[in-house]
């Protein structure tokens, strides 16, 4: 049987090309079912439809825009496959109603951005980007220095995980042996035994809020979760606790954030994402001493990406193969 035509939506830059390159090579390797082909998404709506015509399944490139009403013009596609965890930005209502899934990365960015969020529970407890500052400027703790009686380690603290999918629960496996307690709250249900391979405990989210000292955030952006972190919850928290958010900027309402920080309701914070972004110069985050910022780059390392890319084109050629997609995401209307 000839390979089926998959096309990889995204502008026309060099990464676009390479990855083009790399997603042929691995597609030869999960079996040489799926043609990979690349679609400049930068061009006008019908050479877009002209060029995802015949496809079985389109990868969805970073930045592309890719409506329903432009895929429902081209009817062999029975997949949508992101490079992200999250899909908030792919209108999965509506290609559900013309019977196309989604489906995002499959965990690949998962160890990246667990890694990157527990280093940011010990950024914002020891100011480690005060230290850096300092140190460059050579002032040698200067600044960090009124702050000594403040630094703490994870030791017997509590970790409030919520959302334990694929991300929140590699957070609970590497917070293993580092002799803090791991509570979660999330929709699902999971296993006594799963709950004790990662040796963590069950929490209302109420509760959650209220008892731990570093609250981690790893849930997806629904309306559900829009806001999930806001004035009531802020109030709720300890007085010495931290928010790290490392999924989507507006699970938390950054206003009430800078308020919460302002007054002292709260501790800290780590963020990696922000409620607009790129994030605005004039935001009032930056002039707080009391965060740490990086800029939504979390899953940025290189094994993320290649497992990204292996779960993708893995997933496109079981498109082609005539199977069934795995990792799709619910239909969740933003």
């Amino acid at each position: 049987m000839s390979p089926k035509k998959v096309a990889l939506v995204g502008a026309d830059n060099e990464r676009t090309h390479e990855m083009v390159v790399e997603f042929k090579r691995l597609a030869a390797e999960a079996g040489g079912d799926a043609d990979i082909v690349w679609v400049d998404s930068e061009q006008p709506e019908a050479g877009i439809v002209a060029g995802i015509s015949d496809a079985v399944a389109i990868i969805h490139g970073w930045g592309a825009k890719l409506p329903a009403d432009l895929i429902r013009q081209a009817p062999s596609v029975k997949l949508v496959q992101t490079m992200s965890a999250g899909t908030d930005y792919v209108d999965k209502p509506g290609l559900h109603a013309i019977g196309v899934p989604v489906a995002n990365n499959g965990g690949g960015n998962a160890v990246a951005v667990a890694e990157h969020a527990i280093w940011l529970m010990i950024a914002v407890y020891r100011r480690l980007d005060e230290q850096i500052r300092d140190t460059a400027a050579g002032l040698w703790g200067v600044n960090v220095a009124p702050h000594r009686d403040e630094a703490h380690d994870l030791s017997d603290k509590t970790v409030g995980i919520v959302g334990l999918g694929r991300i929140g629960s590699r957070v609970a496996r590497r917070l293993q042996g580092w002799e803090c307690r791991v509570i979660y709250y999330d929709v699902l249900e999971f296993s006594d035994e799963y709950e004790s391979e990662l040796e963590v405990e069950r929490a209302p989210f109420d509760e959650l809020v209220a008892i731990s000292d570093v609250i981690t955030l790893h849930t997806p952006l629904e309306p559900t979760t829009k806001h999930l972190m806001s004035t009531d919850q802020f109030k709720a928290m300890k007085d010495s606790a931290i928010l790290i958010n490392s999924c989507r900027g507006p699970v938390v309402d950054e206003a009430a954030l800078v308020e919460a920080l302002k007054a002292g309701e709260i501790y800290g914070a780590g963020l990696d994402v922000y409620e607009v972004e790129p994030i605005e110069m004039d935001n009032p985050l930056f002039k707080l001493e009391n965060v740490v910022m990086t800029p939504h780059l979390a899953t940025r390392a290189i094994e993320s990406t290649y497992k990204t890319m292996e779960f993708a084109a893995a997933n496109v050629s079981r498109v082609a193969r005539g199977e069934a997609p795995e990792s799709i995401v619910p239909p969740v209307e933003m």
